[in-house]
This record gives structure tokens, sequence and C-alpha cells, in this order.
């Protein structure tokens, strides 16, 4: 990580807040008895959104915090129907499940869940925020190109379907696809909506955004398992052939599945950000390339 410079901003308050936050509920997730999980999950990872803001901002002068409250709140919103979305799809593969055993009722769970989910995509966009600050993130050489035209978006947009319905169809085999076909569907859908997409900087060969999400979303996953780990309730995972080799509860071939699913959540993101007609909320993520 580069070291702040002699004229940086200094550590704001949001970041002591994201600090305190971490210092007191990660003992408390992990040593209390009884369901602590269910109410201790987002002041946890909200302290570790505010602890990354703070540390961007430290480093950058800006972060998405600080640019805009109201884009940084709308960040938890669109967490919510988005995280849904891959429970649903996980009804049919049953890749993990949450080993809560029905210890509160449904509504009670809905609304602690939808709690917990908020914090997904402000934690994978802050962590990928503050790597794209890296120099040698914002240095990496231009790559191959990846133009967003017609044979390409048809081919994202077919083979994204396809992808989905072997996942849904076949599971046990096609499981891995949940990972890769939301974005190979949405991408093309937000290019012709005219809504932010990562095609947009490969085309060019800027290949910035993409690193910076795939390493900010490793780190995530990183502390998700590592949380999870002594956490009650907690969720475990059923991953066919390949549930070998476990760091935590994931099996180390799983981590490679963060890799798209920060593409597919950079893809929702917009696509939602869009509808709504938050234009100006196209371009509040930085990564690398701005």
């Amino acid at each position: 990580m580069d070291k702040p410079r002699a004229d940086s901003p200094k550590w704001p308050f949001h970041g002591w807040m994201g600090l305190a936050l971490v210092a007191v509920f990660w003992p408390l997730n992990w040593c209390l008895d009884g369901i602590r999980t269910h109410w201790a999950f987002f002041p946890l990872w909200l302290g570790y959104c505010l602890t990354v803001d703070g540390l961007t901002f430290a480093c950058t002068g800006s972060s998405l915090l600080s640019r805009s409250r109201r884009a940084y709140i709308g960040l938890f919103a669109a967490s919510v129907p988005a995280w849904w979305f891959f429970e649903l799809i996980n009804q049919r593969t049953r890749n993990w499940i949450y080993l809560d055993d029905g210890l509160i009722g449904p509504i009670e769970y809905a609304l602690l869940a939808s709690l917990a989910f908020s914090t997904v995509i402000p934690a994978v966009f802050g962590t990928a925020e503050l790597v794209g600050s890296f120099k040698w993130v914002r240095r990496l050489p231009l790559g191959p190109r990846i133009v967003p035209n017609t044979v390409v978006l048809t081919g994202f947009l077919v083979g994204g379907l396809v992808m989905l319905a072997l996942a849904l169809g076949w599971p046990r085999y096609f499981y891995p696809f949940v990972w890769l076909s939301v974005f190979f569907i949405l991408e093309p859908v937000n290019h012709r909506l005219g809504h932010r997409t990562l095609l947009a900087r490969t085309a060019v060969g800027d290949w910035r955004p993409v690193i910076s999400l795939w390493i900010g979303t490793l780190i995530c996953g990183f502390f998700w398992e590592l949380w999870n780990y002594w956490s009650f309730p907690k969720w475990i995972y059923d991953v066919p052939f390949v549930g070998f080799g476990r760091i935590f509860e994931m099996p180390v071939l799983g981590y490679g599945g963060y890799l798209p699913f920060a593409l597919e959540l950079f893809a929702l993101y917009h696509l939602l950000s869009g509808i709504l007609g938050y234009r100006t909320g196209w371009q509040y993520l930085r990564l690398g390339d701005d």
C-alpha cells in the first residue's frame, strides 16, 4: 500500500468510528453466547466499510463517503436486492446454507438478513477503490482490448443466458456459472441502456477497474470467511467436486468465485442506479481509471 504523503488529509472521523465498531463487534461476534451474529454482523461490517473508506480518504483526499453521503447510503440500499437475488438462485444451487435452525421468526430474519446484506456492495466497492488508488494499479500498462461491438455484446448475452440456464438446470455440475452468468447478461444490457460498463474501459485496453474489483473482492472475501468462522449463526458451503483445502469454511478454489462476483456487483449496481435515473452515480466509483 502506498504511504500517505506529508500533505495528505488526516485520518477522518468516520474512519475512527469504523475502527471502533470493528474493535467492539469483532470480539462480541466471536465470544458471546447465543445468536449474536444476527445483530452483530451489520455493525461489524459497517465498521469495516467506514475503516476502508477512511483509509482511502487519508491516502487520496477523496472517498466514496466524502464525495457523496447520499450516494454512499445508496450503495447500502442497492446491496439489499442485489444479494437477495443471489440468495434466490442459491435456493436452487444450494451451495451455502445458514446454520440458524429457525432460531428467529421469518419476518425478523428477513429484516436482519437484509440489514446484513446491505453491507456487501459498500464493502466491495470501498475496498476496490482503495486498491485502485495504489500506484502500481494506476500505472498498469494497457492490456488486451475487448470492444463492445455487436458480436461481443451478442456473445456476452447469449453466453450468459446459456450459463444461467445450465446452472439452474444442472446445479451440481454447472453451479460456478452463477458467478459468471449475471455479468455476461447485464453488461450488454447496461451498454444498450447507456449505463456505465467495464467494457467501456476494456475497449481501450484499460483493465485497472477490473483488477481493482478483483483484488478488492478477494480482500473482502478473506474477511467474510474469517469473521464467519467463529460466528453463530454462520454459513457453511456444499461445493461439489472441489470441497477440499478449506480456508475457514470456504474451499480454496471457491475463492476464485469472488473474482467474477465483483464484476456482477458492478453490473447490478449500475443497472439499478441507471434505472433510478441516478446519472451522477455512473462515475461515482473510482477504480484507478479516474
